[in-house]
Parts: structure tokens; sequence; C-alpha cells
């Protein structure tokens, strides 16, 4: 990343082809880890949440303005450019090329493939409930897959890493709440954040449940060597780097529309221009 000083042309022209490099490097591993059609995924799932949000705040009020919103909110490309942009910076100095490397290869591309494709299943209500009993009774019965779907999770944080995404999420909702008028001025900040601590329990076995619907639907076709891979890919540097950075890159984009969400409910519920 280049920092506003001055460079000789020789200077600038190298640093220059450096960040090039790694935003070429970075965008080839954006690909391969299938974040484009993910992108496109998330955005039907934030359309289901927004018409959630509408229902939940406003009732039979909900109209096609607020559809509207939301859809603007969810703009793929808008996604695409926030989380390229951060992932690029996160990643910075760290090893892209065995992340490609894995994430082009296999089991990596099966992997990917699986993961989306459960990921676009799950859009359907009956698929999740399904997978959340089928998850439940892999748990109660302790099952090696289970087992070796709790090491994965375990390696890479999933639940305590989501649990502390989401509550940043909820905590920057109610940031946009405040910032466009729709709470009463005395709210303090310690209230709003006492608020969203004591959601905690609630967001806590709602992601863990979640977590584990997915990736044992996600897997399931997957053979313990391919899992055993994953989790030994996942234990390496690279792969403890890139799951940080992909945190870091999604957290900052949730953060910013679950804020955009919060001011457009404001702006929807006080009737002031959107």
């Amino acid at each position: 990343m280049i920092h506003l000083r001055t460079f000789a042309p020789i200077a600038f022209a190298l640093a220059a082809g450096t960040a090039s490099a790694q935003s070429a490097q970075t965008e080839t591993l954006f690909n391969a880890l299938g974040l484009p059609e993910m992108m496109q995924i998330m955005r039907e799932e934030g359309v289901v949440y927004g018409a959630e949000i509408g229902s939940d705040l406003f009732g039979d009020r909900t109209n096609a303005e607020w559809t509207e919103i939301v859809s603007g909110i969810y703009d793929v490309d808008a996604m695409r450019n926030e989380v390229l942009t951060e992932l690029d910076t996160a990643l910075e100095g760290d090893n892209v090329d065995a992340m490609i490397s894995f994430f082009t290869g296999e089991p990596g591309q099966s992997i990917i493939s699986l993961e989306l494709s459960a990921r676009r299943a799950l859009l359907d209500d009956a698929v999740e409930e399904a997978a959340k009993e089928i998850a439940t009774e892999a748990m109660l019965d302790n099952t090696d897959r289970y087992q070796k779907v709790k090491t994965f999770v375990e390696v890479n944080d999933l639940v305590e890493t989501n649990v502390v995404g989401a509550m940043n999420s909820n905590y920057a909702f109610y940031t946009g709440l405040m910032d466009g008028g729709a709470m009463p001025q005395e709210l303090t900040e310690d209230q709003v954040l006492t608020d969203v601590w004591s959601q905690e329990p609630e967001i806590r076995v709602n992601t863990t449940e979640w977590v584990y619907s997915f990736l044992m639907l996600a897997y399931q076709p997957l053979s313990d060597a391919d899992l055993d891979a994953y989790i030994a890919f996942s234990e390496t540097e690279a792969g403890q780097d890139l799951n940080d950075a992909m945190f870091q890159a999604f957290d900052g984009m949730f953060e910013d529309i679950s804020r955009a969400l919060g001011l457009g409910s404001a702006k929807f519920m006080t009737g002031q221009d959107i």
C-alpha cells in the first residue's frame, strides 16, 4: 500500500507495480473462493432480511418504497468492491500464493462449490429446518463427521467471530436509527451497548446452530480425507491469515449495510426523504 509521501520516480513506479500485482493476486483469490457468486446469494439473503425488518418495524406500512431501499442497500457491485478492497488491504504481506494454490486445486474447488450450493439451498426455509435437525442429531450422537466439523469450527474460531460480527452489526443498525432521528434523544451510547450485549446469549445460540447446520450440509458429500485436508490448510499460517482477512473484509461490509438499514428505517419511519 502506497503511503502519502514523496517518492523518486523510479521508487514510485516500483511501489505502484507491487500494489497492482497484489490487487490482481487478491482478485484471483477472490474469484477462486467463489465470492462473486456468494455476493449474489448474500443479496438474496439480505432482501429477505430487509423484508423482515420492514414487517417488524412498519407492519402494514411496508411498501414498494421500502423494498427499493433494501434492494439499493444490498447492491452487489458495491458489496463486491468493498470486500475486494478490504481483502486486498487485510492480505498485505500474507502468503496469498499458498491460498490461491489450495483453492484453485483440489479439494479446494470442490469445497467452494459445496459451500456455495449449501448457502443457496439454505435460502429455502424447509431446507434450513431440515439442516438444523440433521446437525442437531449429529451433535447428540457425536458422530465422526460432527467431530471433524467441530474441529474445523474451532480451528477457524467460527462461532466467536460470527457472534462478534453479529453484535457489531446490531450496534451499527442502532447507530443508523439514532443518526436518522428515530431513537429518543436522551438515549445514550452506553444504553445502546447494554441492549446489544443483552442479545449476546440468543445470538450465540442462533449462530452456533446456523454454523453447524450450514457446514454439516455443505460438507456431507465431502470425503474424510478432503475435510482433513481443509482442516490442515486452515491450521497453516496462510489459512489463519485468510480466515482473519475474510472476517475483517466481510465484517466491515455487514456493518456498513446494517448502518444503512438503520438509517433507511429511521427515514422511512419519520417520513424523511431517502
